[in-house]
């Protein structure tokens, strides 16, 4: 039985080292291949995974042209895999390596996608486990397909799931969103996430709002709903307050300015409906755009 290990990286020359001896010991006595993906670092992480992997030539590294990002990282990963079954995992060693033997156990026992569930989420702010929780139950609300909360990336799935989002053409990826829509029997292991050992954290408040955008319109309509109604409550409310200027005029005609409360109100109150739902329906013809120019998700340097 063959094991493949998908670890993206994007500059974490402190901690690659570790990282790589910390799998090889882990999997000293699996038949196994680590695909590590360097997301287009600019330090010196290529440069000591070359080296490293001149003693183990069972194991790959693909380098990226440039930087395309976390999702784009782990489906390059999940394309090179040859494995019957493939773990991925962050390179920070947050997620413990050593979690991937009761993985391979559930797997042995039929499960064909076992996903890490965190229960505590140690070295991070209160900001970060916060809008974590409540982007989990959101997308849990808003989407009809059932993500596990409080899980990330890391997970092990079955030849027969990977071979499943090989097939997948889409770019905006949520992988997992995909992992959930495929379907297949699925179990949950649960873990104490660490802090990291060295380096910084490469998702700031940015990507991750990029990643919960991904996740909530790649597998749900709602919002575009939720606008509609929006405009609807709009219109009611504006009809009041058009009612409402009428009656100022008639029962107040001395102290009312003429027009003015009822043209405010409305250019106020529609011009930010007709912002937010122009906004909603942005996001999805830009996620339309992207997948009808048809580029690639990613392009590798060298392997």
């Amino acid at each position: 039985m063959l094991l493949s290990v998908i670890v993206p990286l994007y500059n974490e020359e402190e901690i690659v080292e570790k990282t790589f001896l910390t799998l090889e010991e882990e999997l000293k006595n699996i038949e196994h291949q680590i695909i590590f993906v360097n997301d287009g670092s600019k330090d010196r992480t290529r440069e000591i995974l070359e080296q490293l992997l001149q003693k183990t030539p069972y194991n790959e590294l693909v380098n990226f042209s440039r930087n395309f990002g976390h999702q784009a990282a782990f489906s390059a990963g999940l394309q090179h895999a040859k494995g019957e079954a493939v773990v991925i995992i962050d390179g920070d060693l947050q997620d413990p390596p050593s979690l991937i033997h009761e993985m391979l156990a559930k797997w042995q026992e039929g499960y064909q996608v076992v996903y890490a569930q965190r229960h505590k989420r140690r070295g991070e702010s209160l900001f970060k486990r916060f809008s974590a929780f409540c982007f989990y139950r959101i997308i849990h609300s808003l989407t009809n397909i059932e993500i596990p909360p409080d899980t990330g990336d890391f997970r092990l799935m079955d030849r027969v799931v990977v071979d499943q989002l090989n097939s997948l053409p889409e770019r905006s990826r949520f992988l997992r969103g995909l992992v959930c829509w495929v379907g297949f029997k699925k179990t949950g292991i649960l873990y104490d996430r660490a802090e990291r050992t060295a380096g910084v954290s490469k998702y700031p408040l940015r990507k991750m709002i990029r990643l919960a955008i991904d996740g909530i319109t790649g597998f749900s309509t709602t919002p575009l709903k939720i606008s509609f109604l929006i405009g609807v409550l709009a219109t009611i409310i504006a009809f009041g307050v058009f009612i409402w200027s009428i009656l100022e005029k008639i029962l107040f005609p001395e102290t009312t300015v003429p027009g003015w409360a009822s043209l405010m109100t409305a250019i106020v109150f529609f011009g930010g409906i007709q912002l937010i739902s122009i906004g909603i329906l942005g996001e999805y013809i830009g996620r339309i755009y992207d997948e009808v120019k048809q580029r690639p998700l990613y392009i590798e340097d060298k392997k």
